[in-house]
């Protein structure tokens, strides 16, 4: 009997996590109001040129950081399917809101781009030492031209 339930068990946690990525692809779209939500996997890189290019201080879009006082930035790479000129729905500069990261959730700027083999994944800029994180399933949300006026100003 024992064998029997955890199998049973198992079979239903898989049928429960297939049903939940279905749900989480329904979910992602643009609303009318210019917000944009996906699930990704958050986790984090430092700027540095095993992890990055042979210009560490200088994001995908341009913009020149100090190494050392990174993680006040609050910069975020995300993979290539999320960016406009792949085809996504995110550009540089734009703003997003990352949920369900414990610490880490916040408000973060889209600055750099991560390596091609990556999907549906947000880095987020971390100054060299800070410990490593990895979190599944997250929520991430941009909004419209609205939010990021505000956001601008109050973050």
């Amino acid at each position: 009997i024992t064998w029997y339930s955890s199998n049973l068990l198992d079979e239903r946690w898989e049928e429960y996590q297939l049903l939940q990525e279905e749900l989480w692809e329904c979910q992602d779209e643009t609303v009318g109001d210019g917000t944009f939500r996906t699930h990704v996997t958050v986790t984090m890189y430092h700027p540095t040129k095993s992890q990055c290019d042979d210009t560490p201080n200088i994001t995908a879009d341009g913009t020149k950081i100090n190494i050392w006082k990174a993680s006040n930035y609050r910069y975020v790479a995300v993979s290539r399917d999320l960016l406009s000129r792949w085809g996504g729905p995110l550009n540089y500069g734009d703003w997003i809101v990352i949920e369900g990261a414990g610490d880490q959730s916040g408000v973060y700027q889209v600055r750099d781009t991560m390596n091609p083999k990556w999907t549906k994944r947000v880095d987020i800029l971390k100054t060299p030492g800070t410990k490593q994180f990895k979190y599944t399933n997250i929520t991430l949300t941009r909004y419209g031209s609205e939010f990021e006026a505000i956001t601008a100003v109050d973050f």
